[in-house]
């Protein structure tokens, strides 16, 4: 305890302490050490072959940071991208490659920062249980790809994984419409199979959907309607373990009488 100041002793002595204190926290900056940019771009490149991408990112935005103006700048925004993606650092990818579109749209590697970035939302799809926002941010990406540069290399992948995200978001469709039908929400099963069938229509998920949709039917007493959906399966998936199941549900009914309604009805 402090004896014998005036109040405005006391409060000096305290802002003196306080100061100590902060002068204590404060972290210094690395020094600034001006180098050439062949310099600092091989390093970069060095570190990179490394694997020591964080080093390596940080390296290529040095070249940025002192030589903006330079040749070197330019590529050094893609390949510090490229060694966050590395790195798994997606949210600093996709900044590093919006800002690069931004400002050299019409560049010759611009398909690759596109594709890239619709990379960095891809690594992040997780599993069906969880929510499924990465998955839609990486088929809207992976669409701008095909969009933007059909003819490219990065567009004949993108379709392929565009078509492995729409078994993704299927597959969230079906284990909600799922635990509808355990439920018994039939109303709200039979909208989530619909759209699996409707929107999905190409992916693994469609032969169960339809298996699907033709319980709830019947759990809502619509015969026709599921007699129509059994049809739909019995044409397309006929060797589907799913239109066996569909089939038992009709009480072992011969298979013309699943089946005996108009084709035209298939999508």
């Amino acid at each position: 305890m402090v004896r014998g100041l005036s109040g405005l002793g006391r409060l000096f002595c305290v802002l003196s302490v306080v100061a100590g204190l902060s002068a204590c926290t404060i972290v210094e900056e690395p020094e600034y050490i001006e180098r050439p940019v062949a310099d600092i771009y091989n390093n970069a490149l060095d570190l990179l072959n490394n694997a020591d991408f964080k080093a390596a990112a940080r390296e290529f935005d040095e070249v940025e940071r002192q030589h903006p103006y330079s040749v070197w700048a330019t590529k050094s925004q893609l390949m510090a991208a490229y060694a966050y993606y590395q790195s798994n650092r997606y949210d600093d990818v996709i900044i590093a490659l919006d800002r690069f579109t931004q400002l050299h749209p019409a560049h010759r590697d611009a398909a690759y920062a596109y594709y890239l970035k619709a990379l960095s939302y891809y690594e992040q799809i997780s599993d069906v249980a969880r929510d499924q926002k990465m998955t839609e941010l990486a088929l809207g990406a992976l669409q701008e790809v095909i969009k933007r540069f059909p003819e490219s290399e990065f567009a004949r992948d993108a379709k392929v994984k565009i078509d492995l995200t729409y078994d993704h978001l299927a597959g969230k469709e079906m284990e909600i419409g799922r635990f509808y039908l355990s439920q018994k929400y039939y109303l709200a099963a039979i909208n989530r199979f619909r759209t699996v069938v409707d929107r999905y229509e190409t992916t693994t998920h469609v032969p169960e959907a339809l298996h699907r949709l033709t319980e709830a039917y019947l759990a809502l007493g619509i015969t026709g309607e599921a007699r129509k959906t059994a049809a739909v399966l019995g044409h397309n998936f006929p060797g589907s373990d799913w239109y066996e199941d569909s089939f038992q549900l009709f009480e072992g009914k011969p298979n013309a009488q699943v089946a005996d309604e108009p084709w035209y009805k298939v999508w």
